[in-house]
């Protein structure tokens, strides 16, 4: 647990730069002389680390001075080539930063972790659209995809599923879910937030204004909960009727 928190520290300093002793104790939920404590033993192990005391004090390591991803288990290796998505990160145009980072993180490891993550791309390859599909072509998805990274709101031109067919809407994009492979926008409209399939966009206008995303949001729950929903009602043959819960609600090519 304690080496574990102490790549943490390192990391943390060597992606965020300067960080309190507050700071590194509220992100890794400890003590500040927990903190202190772990300082002292980077410094009686090598690392070349120092503090500054005053209002804009903190650790800092030496400039220049990066660590390597020793500290990485197996496991934990091998996950991350597992974890890789090189057709949903080629349809939103980052194909060659995801081949980057991994030539990267390969030659960062120890050759041990190397030859086992190596063997995991050999072995095993994850195809993200279903059987007799047509392709799900998405014009929008990097327009949406920068809308939601920026959090700003976009305007957009929708086919759906009822009368009308095709309705304007004005949303504020929460994130982007791939589900065998196509690509849905979970977005704000109004008062609720509803799911959106980015192939049915026939229009987006980009906005210049920002918006703050409700607070306590979980991507990942929201999807959760609305296939679970979604699948009950497709189980008890009723129809969708985009019935509200929690204050979200949605369909696929609503």
């Amino acid at each position: 647990m304690r080496a574990s928190r102490l790549v943490s520290i390192l990391l943390m300093l060597q992606t965020r730069g300067r960080m309190t002793a507050r700071e590194l104790a509220d992100r890794l939920e400890v003590s500040v002389r927990t903190i202190y404590r772990d300082v002292e033993s980077l410094h009686a192990a090598g690392i070349p680390l120092y503090g500054d005391a005053g209002p804009r004090g903190g650790y800092q390591l030496l400039d220049g001075y990066r660590t390597r991803l020793t500290g990485l288990t197996a496991d934990e290796a091998e996950s991350l080539f597992l974890a890789g998505l090189p057709g949903p990160a080629a349809e939103l145009g980052l194909g060659t930063v995801v081949a980057a980072a991994q030539l990267k993180l390969m030659a960062a490891l120890p050759v041990e972790l190397r030859d086992r993550a190596g063997r995991i791309q050999e072995r095993f390859l994850l195809d993200a659209p279903t059987w007799y599909r047509d392709q799900d072509p998405a014009t929008y998805l990097a327009a949406v995809a920068d809308a939601v990274w920026n959090e700003r709101r976009i305007q957009i031109r929708y086919r759906r599923w009822k009368e009308p067919q095709e309705v304007e809407r004005r949303l504020e994009p929460y994130g982007l879910v791939v589900k065998a492979g196509r690509w849905y926008l979970v977005a704000r409209a109004g008062e609720d937030v509803r799911t959106y399939r980015v192939s049915q966009i026939l229009d987006l206008q980009p906005l210049a204004e920002k918006f703050a995303r409700q607070e306590g949001f979980d991507l990942a729950a929201y999807w959760a909960g609305y296939l679970a929903e979604f699948e009950a009602r497709l189980r008890w043959g009723r129809p969708w009727c985009g019935c509200r819960r929690a204050g979200w609600s949605g369909w696929p090519i609503s």
